[in-house]
């Protein structure tokens, strides 16, 4: 499916998990991700070289256009298959970028995965759960280019805004907006 037809047709449903979307935030993040600022984010994709400079949230909205565009950047590439991604996840982002006083892009590794290539590389990793948030849309692997690792790590951690995993070996930090844990 090419972008423009993929576009055309998640709009309605970017805009159905927009409008129903929650957030159960810390309160840092609350405070970060007032709902009368704006919310930005970067994205490199590592993988398919791709970039994407977009405002998400505005005037106390989601924007489904936008969410789309993001949803399809963040995509399983191996499969070229897209999910909705959890707006939630997008403002944690944005929070943890704050914390950093940077808006340098998002290096993308790894957003939505597909069971199979899930399943794939869980056989190949031990690090990889087997039924990972990042099949729900729901988590996030990246690096941020400036900053360091264990920066990213200790900010992610003090914000409590879901699972943080250090994989320095791999050059990433893992993000997710399920329950608060840490690996």
């Amino acid at each position: 499916m090419d972008r423009r037809r993929f576009m055309g047709n998640f709009i309605r449903m970017a805009g159905i998990a927009a409008a129903t979307a929650t957030l159960a935030p810390a309160s840092a993040l609350a405070m970060i991700t007032a709902p009368a600022t704006p919310r930005r984010l970067k994205f490199y994709n590592l993988h398919t070289s791709e970039q994407l400079d977009i405002v998400y949230f505005e005037k106390g909205r989601y924007i489904p256009q936008a969410l789309a565009e993001i949803d399809y950047i963040l995509r399983d590439y191996r499969q070229n298959v897209v999910k909705p991604i959890a707006p939630g996840l997008l403002d944690l982002v944005v929070a943890i970028r704050h914390k950093l006083h940077t808006d340098a892009e998002v290096a993308i590794i790894s957003g939505y995965r597909t069971p199979q290539t899930n399943a794939m590389l869980a056989a190949r990793s031990d690090g990889v759960a087997h039924h990972s948030l990042h099949m729900d849309g729901l988590a996030l692997d990246w690096r941020v280019p400036g900053r360091s690792l264990e920066e990213l790590h200790r900010v992610a951690l003090a914000i409590r805004g879901g699972g943080v995993g250090y994989y320095p070996s791999s050059d990433f930090v893992h993000t997710d907006v399920g329950r608060v844990r840490y690996w």
